[in-house]
């Protein structure tokens, strides 16, 4: 099957991944601080499923631009990794990090550590119904440490390190979305998706090819070839089968972090169903790669753009252009931001932008299914623990 639009990442000469040089010339800023980070995510479409992230953080100062794009089961060009890839790789960087601090804390020499997590998604339903909706499933967290903990302390260590997670907030409890929706310059108010209180952001437009790019030593982010396969419990998704009408499918997305000895996080992504190519990405705190936080926000825009171009593909509709400016509030970590406090997170809130010849009635159902399918706004309304599992190096 044709792959769909075109490979604007590989035809565009661009490091795919980048410190912003000129944030205030874009014209990006961070929100308001209210709980330790406030990240302000603005995603635009390219061609097909490629996008295109800028994220700022109130917390960091910087602002990163990232891009994704889908493989064939979405005939995607495959040219960067797939939203759910940030999510998993933000997630990972996010628990070594309170691993990591929490030790210090408590002085606990850690000699090796590697951290395998898995995270499990549904899709369930049929789009012509309107029923199709998308699911989280608790994640499968296996530490791979050398330490002098006996096992009751490594176990509640571990645990403690989990829920010190800025993450822990967006998985614990249940956080239904906010969204403020924008047609062709034009307020709308939302139709089943509960509406932000406030008035709706201006567009970002054009901006982000205002960006100007940042130089590093580092590679940020690389495809490193086929991901190892695995069995998979339900729902191997063949080339272009995540457009399939009717669904009953699971996800499976992995990541495997390991700290470098210049203090930088290494994670491949394993992209296990559907099926796909492992991406490498570095994460760091201290501006030498995106950190935790920057590659979650950026995972959880991209996933909630791509359920608009499944939506309007699947069904026909007119979408040329769409983006989002989406506001994630995070606290500082309990290990690294010495809170001692589990993580907590607020509610997402974003604001979309769609360019449209289709009635207001249907952008209003574009962004009701979006959120419905999204698989990371789902994760944000389910309550969702991690499944610890230790083995000792």
């Amino acid at each position: 099957m044709a792959k769909l639009g075109e490979d604007l990442i590989g035809a565009s000469g661009l490091d795919p991944f980048f410190k912003v040089t000129n944030p205030e010339e874009v014209s990006i800023d961070a929100p308001e601080n209210r709980k330790g980070d406030a990240l302000r995510t603005w995603v635009r479409s390219l061609s097909g499923f490629q996008k295109e992230a800028l994220v700022r953080s109130a917390k960091t100062g910087e602002t990163w631009r990232l891009v994704s794009d889908e493989g064939p089961y979405l005939n995607g060009h495959d040219a960067a990794p797939c939203p759910l890839a940030f999510l998993s790789t933000g997630m990972a960087a996010s628990f070594m990090n309170e691993i990591l601090a929490l030790a210090k804390i408590q002085g606990v020499e850690i000699r090796k550590l590697k951290l395998i997590q898995d995270n499990y998604y549904t899709m369930k339903g049929s789009m012509p119904k309107r029923t199709m909706v998308g699911g989280a499933e608790n994640i499968d967290l296996q530490v791979e440490i050398d330490c002098d903990l006996d096992d009751a302390a490594l176990n509640e260590f571990l645990v403690n390190a989990t829920y010190a997670s800025p993450l822990n907030g967006l998985m614990r409890g249940q956080l239904e979305s906010l969204f403020k929706l924008g047609k062709n310059g034009h307020e709308l108010a939302t139709a089943k998706v509960a509406e932000l209180d406030g008035p709706l952001f201006p567009d970002p437009g054009d901006h982000f090819a205002k960006s100007g790019a940042g130089a590093s030593d580092q590679t940020l982010m690389e495809p490193i070839g086929p991901t190892p396969k695995k069995d998979v419990v339900l729902g191997t998704v063949a080339a272009a089968g995540s457009l399939a009408d009717e669904q009953d499918r699971r996800l499976n997305i992995g990541a495997v972090a390991i700290l470098r000895e210049d203090g930088i996080k290494e994670i491949q992504q394993m992209q296990y169903s559907p099926y796909g190519t492992s991406f490498r990405f570095l994460s760091s705190e201290d501006g030498r790669a995106p950190d935790a936080n920057t590659l979650i926000s950026a995972g959880i825009g991209f996933c909630f753009m791509t359920q608009f171009g499944r939506f309007v593909s699947m069904l026909k509709l007119d979408l040329p252009e769409y983006r989002i400016v989406q506001d994630t509030h995070f606290s500082l970590g309990g290990a690294s931001g010495g809170t001692g406090k589990a993580g907590e997170a607020d509610p997402i809130e974003t604001h979309v932008y769609l360019e449209t010849s289709e009635s207001d009635e249907v952008a209003k159902e574009m962004l009701d299914i979006s959120e419905q399918t999204c698989f990371l706004h789902a994760f944000c309304r389910t309550d969702l623990k991690t499944k610890l599992r230790i083995k000792r190096l």
